[in-house]
């Protein structure tokens, strides 16, 4: 495995398995779907073309957990990141787009390929600054918001997120709240961000457990949003695929001990990596929600190369976040694989100088 790796992006490592390789790189969840997923396809209904704004009862069904909605405020996408990319196309090109950062490495790309400019917003202990904010949020047409976060693992203040509410709706700025990580909270209940300029992004890949099955939605009360949205989806990926809708609307029925489960399985998984790292000598925030830790870390790209290289350990670099003096870890994998991952790290630490 000596070799000099292309570390522009995630995507030197990402699918990267076997051979005896430990990743912590991509936030992939290792647990088992519920049982319930594969319930109710339908393969001779199914492998035809869909409705370009997502099957009815589909839709029908999320209403249910979004009150006052109905079934035309959802678009069903493929994955979380289609619905970003659909939405930031709708809009005109040249217009502003805040994020704050250490960002998810794709909101950048997503935003300037869609024409729109990206705007920074610094996080500070990994939360947003409501001052910085209030002053970066003028002259943009939208914020995204990711809270719990990828890549700090860190859950929003409510106070915050009220306050984001009230300062963008009087400038009348759009708020994207990218909600993948909701159910994943280990301090409080989520909060949904409230408003009509609130377009919220969810999936059904981290809390259900079916990553490559590639369905998520946006739920927007602005129905131009949604007409624009489908008119786009219509000329490139026309339908999301209907085996993963039966696969999502079933996951749907599952009793909600199954998220229970899972919130239990991984709190016990992030407390055991931030105490092994803090262990390390590392200084780190502990998560609050999703399943990453974001390291500091001296010399970051060295001490990636080797890893990998040496050690068959990944891990993804700060800088791919906005964050060039860290290092990205999921603790989406059990304990006995960190365990050894993390030995292999301490180990790589005595070649490179990292705290």
């Amino acid at each position: 495995m000596n070799q000099i790796l292309d570390l522009k992006s995630p995507a030197v490592f990402i699918g990267k398995q076997g051979n005896g390789v430990i990743s912590f790189g991509s936030g992939q969840p290792d647990l088992p779907p519920p049982k319930e997923v594969f319930e109710g396809i339908d393969l001779k209904r199914d492998l035809r073309y869909g409705l370009i704004q997502g099957e009815l009862k589909l839709r029908e069904s999320l209403a249910g957990e979004y009150p006052g909605s109905t079934a035309k405020n959802f678009v069903i996408t493929n994955g979380a990141s289609e619905a970003l990319d659909l939405i930031f196309r709708s809009w005109g090109k040249g217009q502003k787009v805040l994020l704050p950062r250490p960002y998810y490495y794709s909101y950048p790309p997503i935003v300037e390929m869609a024409g729109m400019v990206p705007v920074y917003t610094n996080l500070v202990d990994g939360r947003i600054d409501p001052d910085d904010f209030k002053q970066k949020i003028k002259g943009c047409h939208a914020v995204l918001i990711n809270s719990p976060s990828n890549p700090t693992g860190r859950v929003e203040a409510v106070e915050t997120l009220k306050e984001i509410e009230k300062v963008t709706q009087k400038l009348g700025a759009y708020v994207i709240s990218d909600e993948v990580y909701k159910d994943l909270i280990y301090e409080r209940e989520n909060y949904h961000i409230q408003g009509d300029h609130v377009i919220t992004v969810n999936s059904f890949s981290k809390t259900y457990c079916m990553c490559g099955v590639r369905v998520g939605y946006l739920w927007s009360a602005d129905k131009n949003l949604v007409n624009n949205v489908c008119e786009i989806k219509t000329h490139t990926s026309m339908n999301t695929n209907l085996v993963g809708q039966d696969m999502a609307m079933s996951a749907m029925k599952a009793p909600k001990e199954y998220i229970g489960r899972q919130q239990k399985i991984w709190r016990e998984r992030r407390d055991f990596i931030y105490r092994v790292l803090s262990d390390l000598g590392f200084d780190l925030w502990k998560p609050e929600g999703a399943f990453y830790v974001f390291p500091k870390c001296k010399n970051a790209r060295q001490f990636l190369q080797l890893l990998y290289t040496e050690y068959k350990v990944i891990t993804y670099l700060g800088e791919w976040f906005g964050a060039p003096d860290r290092i990205r870890l999921s603790y989406a994998l059990d304990i006995r694989q960190m365990e050894e991952g993390l030995e292999r790290i301490r180990q790589a630490m005595k070649k490179v100088s990292v705290l």
